[in-house]
C-alpha cells in the first residue's frame, strides 16, 4: 500500500552535501563522518508523513513510496535549508558581546537569533544568520523501514522527535500520560517543543483524548553521620 500523508513510518536516512554527510539516523555513519554526539540517539525515527518531521524535500519524497523502499533523492535549497539571504549578514558593535567574538563562533543576538561569525573587522563584527545549509543542493540516501500503526508508538516517535529523549508513556482509552524525567523542565530543547509535542499528540495520533504531564520529585535521602 502506498504511503500518504498523516500516516506514521520508521524512517533510516543519511544526509550529505557536497558529498559531506551532515546528519544520519546511522551511528556507524555518523562515527565515520565525525559528526557523532553521545547524546544522540541514533537508528530509524518515527515520524508522520506530511508533518515537516524531515526537510520538505525528504517528507514530499516519501508520499506514494512503500514500505521497504530503498533510494537516494537530491533536493534543490527551496525544499531543503532555503536560498541564502545577503541581508541575513548583518554586522555588530564588537562591545554587543560579553566574549570576545571570533570567525566560526555560535552566537545569539537577541531579536535576531543564532548566527554564526563570520568575520571580525576593526570594531565590528559580521555574524550570519543563515541556516548552515542554506543555499545548497542534498542529497538523503533513505530507507522506508516499516509502517507504525500503534498509537503509543506513534506518541513516542513524536516525543523523541522534539524532545531528543524517550520518555515512558502509558496510553489507557484514550489517556495518553506522559512520565517526565527529572529536571526536564530545565530542559531548553523540551519548554521550546512541549506545546508542539501536544498539539501533534491530538492532531496526528488517532483516538487521543487527553495528555496528562506527570512530574514527580522524591525528597533526598539524609546522609547518616
Amino acid at each position: 500500500m502506498a504511503i500518504k500523508e498523516g500516516d506514521f513510518v520508521k524512517l533510516s536516512y543519511t544526509g550529505s552535501a557536497n558529498g559531506i554527510v551532515f546528519d544520519t539516523t546511522d551511528e556507524a555513519a555518523a562515527k565515520t563522518a565525525d559528526i557523532h554526539s553521545a547524546d544522540a540517539i541514533y537508528g530509524p525515527i518515527t515520524i508522520c508523513v506530511g508533518q515537516k518531521h524531515v526537510i520538505t524535500g525528504l517528507d514530499e519524497e516519501l508520499i506514494g513510496k512503500k514500505v521497504g523502499t530503498e533510494s537516494d533523492v537530491t533536493i534543490s535549497p527551496e525544499k531543503a535549508f532555503g536560498e541564502r539571504d545577503p541581508k541575513k549578514v548583518q554586522s555588530f558593535p564588537k562591545s554587543k558581546f560579553k566574549d570576545k567574538p571570533v570567525r566560526g563562533m555560535r552566537i545569539s543576538v537577541e531579536d535576531q537569533g543564532e548566527g554564526v561569525v563570520v568575520d571580525v573587522i576593526g570594531s565590528r563584527v559580521l555574524v550570519d544568520f543563515n541556516a548552515p545549509l542554506a543555499g545548497q543542493t542534498l542529497t538523503y540516501h533513505y530507507k522506508i523501514e516499516e509502517a507504525v500503526s500503534e498509537s503509543l508508538e506513534q506518541i513516542q516517535g513524536i516525543i523523541r522527535l522534539y524532545a531528543g529523549k524517550d520518555m515512558e508513556v502509558a496510553l489507557d482509552d484514550g489517556k495518553a500520560t506522559i512520565t517526565l524525567p527529572p529536571g526536564i523542565n530545565y530542559d531548553r530543547r523540551w519548554l521550546l517543543w512541549r506545546g508542539r509535542i501536544i498539539h501533534e499528540g491530538f492532531e496526528t495520533v488517532k483516538g487521543i483524548s487527553e495528555i496528562t504531564l506527570v512530574e514527580t520529585y522524591k525528597k533526598p535521602e539524609k546522609k547518616e553521620e
